[in-house]
């Protein structure tokens, strides 16, 4: 009896030890092949569909302990361009990612950015290899593809820890970072670099960690923890905090124009700011449609028209 207690305590270790183990993100990827030739074998693109969510949601990201439940969802969607070299695509990547509002199945948008400057070398059953400390690895091309996604899997998480703790993301932010500063050179690659446009990976980690606009931390915070998460109990109360972080946006676009990160962060937001702004005051409607107008110019007409 005693070796069927200690095994039944081994599996409960074991299984505790999984439980508390478990990876951030929940991915879902897709890779879309229609442009590429017939000539090519298309289960290449199966294969290259699994290794990508294994990548993603196989890997332990961050030190931090989550359980199953806890699983940010998230994905990624790969568009594939032919290139003249075997092997090679060029890709537009769309990145998505939300996270549950306190007590409703509703899961708010934090991320829904489309990365327009992905080339990258993919050869069937290749390992997809990762590491902090070597991001540029053996092959730039190669690398790129594990280094992009990497990316973006640490801002996902960073975004998400901000949403949660004001600056809580700040150390992952620098895990990205990290992943810029030595990023894979060679022909065809872009994205990483300042000269290398205005909407980049380099600006939006530049733009979340330059003390200048520490503000917008404060905007993430405060639009998910103090905003959302407080409709379930206080919709009034939550206007009013929402009301708070359009002032604060005004403020930060007032002082630094035209940054990235405040178009970046009204990217899929619009749908439920005119949900949450509807059910308000006149009062409330009038002021929150004349932020919005200024902040968002996108979806500017959207907002006259539908918070009057």
């Amino acid at each position: 009896m005693k070796n069927l207690h200690t095994h039944h305590i081994l599996l409960l270790l074991l299984f505790f030890t999984q439980t508390v183990q478990a990876q951030e993100l929940s991915a879902r990827v897709s890779v879309n092949a229609t442009r590429i030739a017939n000539t090519v074998n298309r289960q290449v693109f199966a294969t290259m569909q699994n290794a990508l969510t294994g990548f993603l949601n196989n890997r332990k990201w961050t030190t931090d302990n989550f359980l199953p439940n806890e699983k940010i969802e998230c994905s990624f969607v790969l568009n594939l361009k032919p290139t003249p070299d075997e092997n090679v695509y060029g890709a537009s990547l769309t990145i998505q990612s939300a996270r549950p509002v306190f007590n409703t199945a509703y899961q708010s948008p934090i991320i829904n950015f489309q990365d327009e400057d992905f080339t990258f070398k993919y050869v069937q059953f290749q390992q997809l290899e990762f590491n902090d400390n070597r991001v540029s690895g053996n092959d730039a091309l190669a690398s790129n593809l594990t280094a992009v996604l990497a990316y973006y899997a640490y801002l996902i998480i960073a975004f998400d820890y901000d949403s949660y703790a004001s600056k809580g993301g700040t150390p992952i932010f620098l895990k990205a970072q990290n992943i810029v500063n030595n990023a894979p050179e060679a022909r065809g690659i872009s994205g990483w670099k300042a000269f290398d446009g205005i909407r980049n990976r380099y600006w939006l980690t530049e733009n979340m960690l330059n003390s200048r606009y520490s503000l917008i931390h404060d905007v993430y915070y405060g639009y998910y923890r103090l905003a959302f998460d407080k409709m379930y109990e206080d919709e009034k109360a939550a206007r009013t905090e929402m009301l708070n972080v359009l002032n604060m946006l005004t403020n930060f676009n007032a002082d630094n124009p035209n940054t990235m990160v405040l178009q970046f962060f009204f990217l899929g937001k619009a749908n439920e700011l005119i949900k949450l702004f509807q059910k308000g005051t006149p009062q409330e409607k009038q002021r929150a449609s004349a932020l919005l107008q200024k902040l968002d110019l996108t979806n500017a007409a959207r907002y006259k028209d539908e918070l009057k």
